[in-house]
């Protein structure tokens, strides 16, 4: 069996900003378990651009020496604004070429209680031990899924996260469920394939984002957003300092994340969609096979018989969706709505089992949704971390 001080599951922005931050811990061993950047490749489709802004793209390393700005210049490589998911993956790569050029690519499989530390199984059946690990697993298994389509077959309805190639959809009908970027973009990248596509929103508005360019000046911008831009202005101020977020009274910390992630396409994606129909108020309350094509029946009383439903529903965080955590484990885990509580370390109730990413956001806000996030998360999870190696216990 071998043995590190701590193993960090997943191999993505957060994933690998953390390790490049731990690594700066002397006599910390600090291993690396996924194939990088696997969501951003598999998972995205070809030609989607990143509505966070450029200013917001950057992985967070300790001396901020890896930054997409010094990836361009050292590849010799232009990346435009807004940023191409294709680069950003290439990106990514290439900042663990530099902070974790020894990543394992290997699946964890099984993560289970091994007093002191935790027992990791490889998808080869190798064993690992750990005294503590850190999960940056993503939100794949978290995909958002309307009860109306469960029934349906993945040739008829699919999620957004399932396509890297719209393509499939050149010359067919297709309906897209949500209205936020994935779902207005997915629905502008198949209408260019050559796609009939419509778009149906539960809101009654579209919510377009930077719509009035003078608040976003570099005279008051500053003033109104925080650079990555994640909340309305004056709020975005908070959403970018986790600390300070998480000391807001619950129930306020609710109100103002769900205002920061509401469904909303970014304002240069608005010209694409000027062809769709987008239809606005109204929900999918039933969908049937129909021979080899989906009857859909609205709310507002009116039916669709497409190709395809493509959902673009988001995610919805659930831990206990992470098949390699053993269920023993998942119970012992303090949650809310699936979600972990956590506390500065972000550590859990499980000693030593730390996550970070999305299922971080309920304790820390809507920041641990978006790259940007790294940065925080990284130092405060090395300051944890190395806090307790030098009093020589656990949980601190």
């Amino acid at each position: 069996m071998t043995v590190c001080d701590v193993a960090i599951v997943g191999a993505g922005p957060y994933g690998l900003s953390a390790a490049s931050h731990l690594r700066t811990a002397e006599g910390l061993d600090a291993a690396v378990f996924g194939e990088p950047m696997s969501f951003w490749e598999r998972h995205m489709p070809r030609g989607m651009l990143l509505r966070s802004p450029y200013v917001a793209t950057h992985i967070s390393d300790p001396e901020g020496q890896l930054t997409l700005a010094d990836y361009q210049s050292e590849c010799r490589k232009r990346v435009g604004a807004p940023v191409p998911v294709e680069a950003f993956a290439e990106y990514g790569r290439w900042f663990q070429l530099h902070a974790a050029p020894d990543v394992d690519k290997r699946t964890v499989t099984a993560i289970e209680p091994d007093i002191p530390g935790f027992r990791l199984t490889m998808e080869d059946g190798e064993t690992w031990k750990a005294r503590r690990v850190v999960v940056a697993a993503g939100i794949t298994p978290f995909a958002s899924r309307p009860s109306a389509f469960r029934h349906l077959p993945g040739a008829m309805v699919s999620h957004s996260s399932e396509h890297r190639d719209m393509h499939r959809f050149a010359g067919k009908e297709v309906l897209v469920v949500g209205g936020g970027q994935s779902a207005l973009e997915s629905a502008a990248l198949i209408h260019e394939v050559g796609g009939q596509v419509e778009v149906a929103i539960r809101a009654r508005v579209v919510h377009w984002l930077r719509q009035r360019a003078w608040v976003h000046s570099r005279w008051i911008g500053w003033a109104l957003y925080a650079p990555p831009e994640v909340g309305p202005a004056g709020v975005s101020h908070l959403v970018a300092r986790p600390s300070l977020f998480g000391k807001l009274p619950r129930k306020l910390q609710d109100r103002l994340g769900a205002r920061s992630l509401r469904p909303a396409g970014a304002g240069w994606l608005k010209p694409r969609c000027q062809d769709i129909p987008i239809r606005i108020g109204c929900r999918v309350t039933s969908a049937t096979a129909s021979g080899n094509r989906v009857q859909v029946k609205l709310s507002d009383g009116t039916d669709r018989m497409v190709d395809h439903v493509l959902l673009a529903t988001g995610y919805q965080v659930d831990i206990s969706r992470y098949r390699f955590l053993a269920p023993k484990l998942v119970a012992s885990i303090r949650r809310t709505d699936g979600y972990p509580q956590l506390d500065s370390g972000f550590e859990c109730s499980a000693p030593g089992l730390h996550f970070i990413g999305a299922p971080a956001a309920w304790t820390f806000g809507p920041l641990m949704r978006f790259v940007a996030g790294s940065e925080f998360t990284s130092r405060a999870l090395l300051r944890r971390i190395a806090r307790s190696r030098q009093n020589g216990s656990g949980k601190q």
